[in-house]
């Protein structure tokens, strides 16, 4: 590996253990084995590196789930079925206790977001890429070929549902909302919808 790519592995490990506020520009040099001067060499600033990190562990969470069967996990149901649905929510729910150091860090930069506004405009541009990235494993079409007008509603509604559960699992695992519920619930509204 170069040291652009030291970086980014260094980085990712000093979000994990110290968040995003504590972690220094020589923590990550230390970590890394490189110099302060590649992160501004490589990255521009330390920030833009911690984002690039925090950017890679979330697409590494969220590559397990892969239906194309890349990830870990392939989807076993068909696309855009209720059964579908509670399998996406399954295998997500299933990982929250292994990735929950990075939901942590998903908070903590909503938390911190106005104290960092340069942090907060590159993951605004990277929110809509966690949207489109969302859409495949629901609807099983590929990433780049979701239109806008997908990404903004069925991957907002996606994206709604994730940040909710992932804050009931972070505060509460025992009593969060699993899977089955989900898929309950969504049951219902749409019965609800189809008689209204």
């Amino acid at each position: 590996m170069g040291h652009r790519e030291d970086l980014l592995e260094g980085a990712k490990r000093c979000l994990l253990e110290k968040g995003f506020l504590r972690t220094t520009a020589r923590d990550i040099v230390k970590e890394s084995g490189t110099n302060l001067a590649s992160i501004g060499y490589h990255y521009g600033s330390k920030d833009a590196l911690l984002v690039q990190a925090y950017v890679s562990l979330v697409e590494a969470t969220g590559d397990r789930f892969d239906p194309g069967g890349a990830g870990e996990r392939a989807m076993e149901t068909a696309p855009g079925s209720l059964e579908r649905f509670q399998e996406v929510w399954t295998h997500i729910v299933s990982a929250v206790g292994e990735s929950r150091a990075i939901w942590m860090l998903s908070f903590e930069l909503i938390i911190q977001g106005d104290r960092m506004p340069e942090v907060r405009r590159m993951l605004v541009e990277a929110e809509e890429q966690g949207r489109s990235g969302l859409l495949p494993l629901f609807n099983g079409v590929p990433e780049d070929e979701q239109g806008k007008d997908v990404v903004d509603t069925e991957g907002r509604f996606y994206q709604t549902l994730l940040q909710g559960l992932m804050v009931q699992w972070l505060f509460n695992p025992e009593t969060a909302t699993d899977a089955t519920q989900l898929t309950e619930g969504l049951r219902r509204v749409v019965d609800g919808v189809r008689k209204g």
